[in-house]
């Protein structure tokens, strides 16, 4: 499910609030900069009130953002919703006892982290990003989620880029994004 499918005429002007910078962070990459699209207020109030409209009424009792950008949109989708925020976080970043979810990326491979207690079972789960590219990232949110007895309702992400296929990868899983970028 897209948002860009549905029209809405907040999407143009969201989508075009994100820069898109060639060769970064390494040559062949076409970097999508969301940091453009918070400068713009109405933009970036657009973005959150698309999800929330989306969420509202759904018994989310869970935001689990992703590191670093889903920090950004999760908090405020969260408190708008009536649901508690965990942060998914890379390694020794948690001062807590924390229970850990390794993924392969195309480069190597990385792990997410989350409090111990944070998540309970039966807790029903939006997990939010910035962006889906391989899916990698989302599958180890939803397999760390999904090990402490919680419900995956359905991952959001304000990009997403097609062409590298992570939507297959969620297996399944609904995916709803506000933009496209090829």
């Amino acid at each position: 499910m897209s948002a860009y499918k549905d029209k809405d005429p907040r999407i143009h002007g969201i989508k075009t609030k994100i820069r898109v910078v060639p060769n970064f962070p390494k040559p062949g990459i076409m970097f999508q900069d969301i940091t453009t699209l918070l400068l713009d207020p109405q933009a970036f109030r657009d973005t959150i009130d698309l999800f929330v409209e989306r969420y509202k009424g759904k018994n989310i009792s869970v935001v689990a953002g992703i590191e670093a950008r889903g920090f950004i949109f999760g908090p405020p989708i969260a408190l708008a919703i009536g649901a508690k925020f965990v942060p998914l976080r890379k390694p020794k970043k948690l001062p807590g006892e924390v229970i850990s979810e390794e993924y392969v990326l195309e480069y190597g491979r990385d792990c997410l982290q989350m409090h111990v207690g944070a998540v309970e079972p039966g807790d029903r789960a939006l997990v939010v990003d910035d962006l889906i590219a391989t899916g990698g990232t989302l599958c180890a949110a939803m397999n760390l989620l999904e090990r402490v007895g919680a419900q995956v309702v359905e991952c959001a992400c304000v990009i997403e880029l097609p062409d590298l296929k992570g939507r297959e990868r969620l297996h399944g899983k609904p995916l709803y994004v506000l933009v496209e970028s090829h």
